[in-house]
């Protein structure tokens, strides 16, 4: 049987949810006595096998975040031919270049709403065509308006395809390795990006009004195979449930789980969740009509419980963090950047772009392969660390190039080296991090609009400084808009430091225990380990008594 605790008289949070504390042994399926780990259940577990089933789904799904990758890469080397073909001032290229962030505002807001009505895959489906809508419009714009017609198109499918991946995948993926499976919308993403900056090469010695056109319009054809891809991928066992076909479920967790036993756990946890009994084993239930998502707004906003804020707080924050410290500043305007460092030729400019796409590329496998090994925190603040440092010198770098007159070979060369080290720390951190964190710390009926909220701010943030970056550099010259972005990283540092648990290992509904305290996080995280050494400090997972655990509408 499962074994529940009582922390409220030791661990002074104000409300604990009522689901298993991932000790339950093999007898509770099979009536034995001998306890079997679970992979990424257990405290200690054997390195599991990745189950391809679920690798395969996770890639497919987070495919789809290659949309937006490409479309930030592309239009960084798309805008220097867009100003000089269609003669625009560098606000309306500021404009042009960002404003497909706050349109995917829309996006992210109609996804959660869609994603809760016919699914998350057909909601996949839906971003990638909405995306090659976009992508057509934008190759035939004739001018400024129409262009920004297809930036609106595109900026919708945008923001279905960056809240629903990483939603999707976080709710079929197996503990184990449910930051690995995650992480994948920002390689994704990463993938995309390179891929616009070899687009921008490959069509840069196209005719000047071809060259831009076809640079944007070719991202139409690989949303066509996307939405192919996704159609045969099983749809969301978390979704299933909540539409009471628990069979359908079932069969999909079978296939995307480690072992039987974990299968039966997670059913188990996320009918909990959604408010069915354990005795209702159905092929198809009635479900409570709460989980369907009525009230959800008002948990998330005008009453939440301690634990709801503060996993809002930790969610959308993560986001805002990511965003303001500048990474789509020097991804999306990389070729001013290397200008202003004194590259001058513009190969020479898109060449240096591509360095940039290469090591985001290649830093965020790092991240992959080691977000479900050594855990979030420590990627994350090691990250952010070399974030700080990047900032700090490109800053250093720009200023002294700035008030030389003559050209200084060291700080260029330094300066470009800084380009390349912020986003490879970024990329092995908080990039995929960011996703990952916020797909997987929201309660089960909570989770479509909290990811919408912290996809939101980060389209919001990520619009801003798009939008903005040529007037802030020209008004506080490009050393001192690092040297903002460098400020704002340092208080992320501290914020994640202080806020953030760790998640690694939890199971999506077992984590929000460890949310609700805010600063004092660090003390349940212990009790619950301690408490967990207990209860199994006679080998039957039993330490003779049974507390109960208390329960929480959050």
């Amino acid at each position: 049987m499962t074994t529940s605790y009582d922390y409220s008289s030791t661990v002074p949070f104000a409300q604990i949810t009522s689901i298993s504390l991932s000790l339950m042994d093999a007898n509770q399926f099979s009536g034995q006595q001998t306890q079997t780990p679970i992979p990424g259940f257990d405290p200690s577990p054997q390195k599991p096998k990745r189950n391809k089933y679920a690798f395969g789904c996770a890639i497919l799904a987070s495919m789809t975040s290659i949309l937006l990758g490409y479309d930030v890469g592309v239009m960084s080397g798309a805008g220097q031919f867009i100003q000089d073909d269609l003669k625009i001032s560098d606000v309306q290229l500021e404009i042009v270049m960002g404003i497909i962030e706050l349109y995917s505002l829309l996006g992210a807001y109609a996804a959660g709403r869609t994603s809760d009505w016919v699914g998350r895959r057909y909601t996949i489906v839906i971003a990638a065509a909405i995306f090659f809508v976009g992508a057509l419009l934008m190759g035939f714009a004739t001018n400024y308006a129409f262009l920004m017609v297809g930036r609106f198109v595109a900026g919708v499918g945008v923001g279905y395809a960056l809240l629903i991946a990483p939603v999707y995948t976080a709710e079929l993926a197996p503990a184990a390795s449910r930051g690995f499976l995650t992480s994948f919308p920002e390689v994704f993403i990463n993938t995309g990006v390179l891929l616009g900056y070899v687009s921008n090469y490959a069509f840069s010695k196209f005719p000047l009004n071809l060259g831009w056109r076809f640079m944007l319009g070719i991202g139409a054809i690989p949303s066509v195979f996307l939405a192919m891809g996704v159609l045969a991928m099983p749809e969301s066992p978390r979704w299933l449930v909540l539409q009471g076909r628990l069979g359908d479920a079932k069969r999909v967790l079978d296939k995307t789980s480690n072992s039987e036993e974990e299968a039966q756990l997670r059913l188990a946890d996320i009918k909990e969740a959604a408010g069915i009994p354990e005795e209702c084993n159905d092929d198809v239930v009635q479900v409570p009509k709460r989980s369907h998502g009525e009230g959800v707004w008002k948990e998330l906003f005008l009453h939440p419980t301690p634990t709801v804020k503060h996993i809002l707080i930790a969610g959308v924050g993560i986001h805002f963090f990511q965003q303001s410290s500048g990474i789509d500043a020097v991804v999306l305007y990389s070729p001013k950047i290397f200008e202003k460092a004194g590259i001058t030729s513009k190969s020479g400019k898109l060449l240096a772009t591509v360095a940039v796409g290469f090591s985001k590329t290649v830093f965020i496998l790092v991240a992959t392969f080691l977000l479900d090994r050594i855990g979030r925190r420590p990627l994350l603040l090691s990250s952010v660390g070399g974030m700080i440092v990047s900032l700090a010198t490109l800053g250093t770098c720009l200023t002294i190039i700035d008030h030389s007159e003559k050209k200084v070979i060291w700080a260029v060369a330094l300066a470009i080296a800084s380009v390349l080290s912020f986003v490879a720390s970024f990329s092995m951190g908080l990039g995929p991090i960011a996703w990952v964190y916020s797909s997987e710390i929201f309660p089960l009926r909570l989770r479509a609009q909290g990811t919408s909220m912290g996809t939101a701010m980060n389209r919001l943030m990520s619009g801003v400084i798009s939008m903005s970056f040529i007037s802030l550099y020209k008004a506080i010259t490009i050393g001192g808009a690092f040297f903002l972005f460098m400020g704002v990283a340092i208080v992320s540092w501290v914020f994640f430091y202080t806020l953030l648990p760790e998640t690694q290992g939890r199971t999506l509904e077992e984590m929000q225990v460890l949310f609700g305290t805010f600063f004092k996080w660090r003390s349940t995280m212990r009790e619950l380990e301690k408490n967990k050494h207990v209860s199994n400090g006679d080998g039957t997972g039993n330490n003779g008594g049974q507390v109960q655990l208390g329960t929480t509408n959050g």
